[in-house]
C-alpha cells in the first residue's frame, strides 16, 4: 500500500481543517444533512487534505494523488477525503466548471465506478435558485472542497438507509425551518465563511 502522500501542517492548514471540521460536526452531521457522516467520523475514517494549490492544474495534480491513495487505503482505516482547497477557484463558476476536470481525472484513472467526487463550496448555487436561497446552504463548506467518496460506501450507506431517496427533500425542509439567523447561529462566529 502507498504511504499516505505528504500534507504539510501549517498554521493555516490547522485552521482551515478545525473550520472543517466545526462545519461538519455542525450542520452536516448536527442537522443530519447526509445521515451517513457520522459513522465515518465518529470511527475516524475521514481523511482531511488541505491543498495548497494556487492554480487548477496544481489541484489536479493533487486530486490525482488523493483519488490513487484513496483506492489503495485500507477502507477500514480511511473510508473517504475531504480535499479543501482554500486559495484556488475561489468563484463558485470556476468551482463548477472544474467539476468536469475531476470526473474526467476519475475516468482517466480508471476508477469510475469505484470512487467519485462530491462537491462543496462557500458560494454553492443550485441552477435556478437564488444566491441567498437557503436550499443552496446543504452544498455550503467553509471552503471549496472535494469529498471522495467510495462508490461501495455509498451503496452500503443506501442500502442501510432505505430512505436515502427522501434525503434532498429533508434537508430542505430542515433548512426551510432553520432559516438563514438559523444556519448562522449553528455554525457560530468562527464560521463566517460558509
Amino acid at each position: 500500500m502507498k504511504t499516505a502522500p505528504p500534507t504539510e501542517t501549517t498554521a493555516f492548514s490547522t485552521e482551515v481543517i478545525a473550520h472543517t471540521k466545526a462545519w461538519l460536526e455542525r450542520a452536516v452531521i448536527g442537522l443530519n444533512l447526509c445521515p451517513f457522516a457520522k459513522a465515518v467520523h465518529i470511527k475516524d475514517q475521514i481523511r482531511y487534505v488541505v491543498s495548497s494549490a494556487q492554480t487548477p492544474e496544481e489541484l489536479v495534480a493533487d486530486l490525482i494523488r488523493e483519488l490513487e491513495f484513496l483506492q489503495e487505503a485500507d477502507p477500514a482505516k480511511i473510508d473517504t477525503t475531504l480535499l479543501i482547497h482554500p486559495d484556488v477557484l475561489r468563484n463558485f463558476l470556476d468551482y463548477n466548471d472544474f467539476l468536469d476536470v475531476a470526473d474526467a481525472a476519475v475516468e482517466e484513472l480508471d476508477l469510475d465506478g469505484e470512487i467519485q467526487v462530491a462537491s462543496f463550496h462557500p458560494e454553492y448555487q443550485f441552477a435556478g435558485t437564488d444566491v441567498d436561497d437557503i436550499s443552496n446552504y446543504t452544498n455550503r463548506s467553509p471552503y471549496p472542497t472535494l469529498h471522495l467518496l467510495r462508490e461501495i460506501s455509498v451503496e452500503r450507506a443506501v442500502d442501510a438507509f432505505p430512505e436515502a431517496s427522501e434525503i434532498f427533500d429533508k434537508n430542505m425542509q430542515t433548512l426551510q425551518k432553520l432559516g438563514l439567523d438559523g444556519w448562522r447561529k449553528i455554525l457560530g462566529e468562527g464560521q463566517k465563511r460558509a
